[in-house]
């Protein structure tokens, strides 16, 4: 956290003392009160609070003073806030192996669920974009905002075959992207890259944009294997946590259809958030102004003051 005004928040913390001092001299002035009465032990067994209950009351009212001192103070703070414009860019791996059966129907099919969940789990506002790549990569959908045409352009992913181009799908991502904005690509791949240009080189120069990279391994640990083929399809998990990486991302592998489906829409949502800097001098003064109000109320409710 920072503050704008550093200067208020020494004031903030010299009225939390004074706070603090003005709470200890009000409890001793109700002890000397206590005095007055003939019978103390009967006094101190009926009347004298528990300690902790008049500590608790007076850590809460200081701690309340010193947050409403310190909104005044200008604090700033990194959170993750909503953002309703952002742009996102679903990569979709259609090379021969995501016709691969280890993930029921078939790692393709399965992707294709996958991306509707992702889909319909962004705020209205976020606009998506689609591109599918084996050897090479192609733009599926523009950005846009139309889930019922989304949906449709899911349909026409391009069966699976061929290799596998991630370099070249992140390369045809970043150019669809704005230049500047809430920017996020999601990539889904099974195998390993083997065509088109370095895909790690890409995430780097990603990450320079300021666009982030998720990346989502789809495949079991036993692996499957291609049809027609005979050959196993692995998975570079190092390779997509590196990717990630680089962009500011995650990596995570989803062994069945239900997780890669659970993976998508918890992103959906990811997505839809991003880091700023913001003023927290509202939050701060809030929850003082609370803090206070209570510790008072409870106080004198109970009758811990004179």
């Amino acid at each position: 956290m920072t503050v704008a005004h550093p200067f208020h928040l020494l004031l903030a913390l010299a009225l939390a003392g004074a706070a603090l001092a003005s709470v200890a001299w009000l409890l001793r002035a109700r002890r000397r009160a206590a005095y007055a009465y003939s019978d103390l032990a009967f006094l101190q067994a009926v009347a004298t609070p528990p300690k902790w209950i008049e500590r608790t009351l007076a850590a809460v009212g200081v701690l309340g003073v010193l947050a409403l001192a310190t909104a005044f103070a200008g604090p700033r703070m990194d959170l993750p806030v909503p953002v309703r414009d952002g742009s996102v860019v679903l990569c979709i791996d259609t090379s021969g192996s995501m016709a691969s059966t280890d993930i029921a129907p078939t790692r393709y099919a399965a992707a294709q669920a996958a991306a509707r969940a992702f889909v319909a789990s962004t705020p209205p506002g976020t606009r998506i974009g689609l591109v599918a790549f084996s050897g090479s990569a192609v733009q599926v959908a523009p950005l846009q905002t139309d889930r019922a045409q989304l949906d449709a352009a899911l349909d026409q992913l391009p069966p699976p075959n061929d290799a596998t181009a991630i370099g070249d799908a992140l390369a045809l991502a970043s150019r669809m992207l704005p230049p500047k904005g809430h920017r996020v690509i999601v990539l889904i791949t099974d195998g390993v890259n083997n065509r088109g240009v370095d895909p790690l080189a890409q995430a780097q120069l990603l990450g320079a944009r300021g666009v982030r990279l998720f990346t989502i391994g789809i495949g079991t640990q036993a692996g499957g294997v291609i049809p027609g083929t005979g050959e196993q399809a692995t998975i570079d998990e190092d390779a997509l946590r590196s990717y990630a990486q680089a962009a500011g991302g995650a990596y995570a592998r989803a062994g069945s259809a239900g997780a890669l489906r659970d993976a998508l829409s918890r992103l959906g949502q990811v997505t839809a958030f991003e880091r700023r800097n913001v003023d927290a001098s509202f939050g701060f003064a809030v929850f003082g102004g609370l803090a206070i109000f209570g510790a008072a109320l409870a106080a004198f409710a109970l009758g811990r003051f004179p």
